[in-house]
């Protein structure tokens, strides 16, 4: 098999994904199912085409827009798609061999997920958030970078880190400044990077977090000192490239 197939093929499944992802990610916090009815534009409520439906390239054919009424298509479709599409691109390029990547796009698939949940609704669901810690595990058990007992400790430590700052800042101000869900997350990601690379992740995070502020005033949108930042998101953002880093330069 050429070595360019794995990259390619994970970009190409990555899309497919993507577009389940993202219809997930719209109909989940609505108490939508995703399994049942038919794709339609929430504008006029017509059922989509096969043609409206091809991952990323729909999208740029009709402009973001319904092809009846012309209706603006949420962004989130088109962005996850391409998100995923990069995400098992990057895996294939880096990772030596398929099982490696198949795991890491798996990775930064469900990443992806989770980082567009808390960016649009601040949800942090349990379920999906275990099955990220599921699979790291499983990744351990069968062998792959790095090792089971570094997995193990970066979960205990990544959990442990961020329900100790969040419980902190509690009894300090007096109110929640982070979700429960935040430290679990943190955890799941610990057991698929280990515990040493979890510092480069909190800080590339608090940078991600510092960019999005600095963008919004560079845009002209107030920034208030009680602003609300998804650090779910901020975390996923930042597990994924620390993932690839940490492949990329494995023995």
């Amino acid at each position: 098999m050429p070595a360019y197939s794995a990259p390619f093929l994970l970009a190409l499944l990555g899309a497919i994904i993507g577009s389940f992802l993202a219809t997930l990610a719209v109909r989940w916090p609505r108490d939508r199912s995703v399994l049942t009815g038919r794709s339609a534009c929430d504008g006029c409520g017509r059922t989509l085409a096969p043609r409206d439906l091809v991952p990323i390239a729909s999208a740029l054919l009709s402009r973001g827009r319904c092809r009846t009424c012309g209706e603006s298509i949420d962004p989130i479709h088109w962005q996850v798609e391409l998100a995923c599409a990069g995400v098992g691109l990057g895996a294939g390029l880096v990772a030596a061999d398929p099982l490696h990547a198949l795991a890491g796009a798996i990775f930064g698939w469900l990443l992806v997920t989770l980082a567009a949940l808390d960016w649009r609704d601040f949800w942090l669901p349990d379920r999906l958030t275990g099955l990220l810690a599921l699979a790291g595990l499983t990744a351990g058990v069968i062998g792959l970078t790095p090792g089971l007992d570094e997995r193990l400790i970066g979960g205990v430590a990544g959990f442990a880190v961020l329900w100790a700052i969040a419980r902190g800042y509690r009894l300090i101000r007096g109110r929640d400044g982070m979700g429960g869900g935040d430290s679990k997350l943190f955890g799941a990601i610990g057991l698929w990077l280990g515990w040493r690379i979890l510092p480069s992740v909190l800080l590339l995070a608090g940078l991600v977090g510092l960019g999005v502020i600095l963008f919004r005033r560079l845009t002209g949108r107030a920034v208030a000192r009680d602003d609300a930042l998804p650090l779910g998101t901020l975390l996923a953002v930042a597990a994924y490239p620390a993932w690839l880093v940490m492949i990329g330069f494995a023995p």
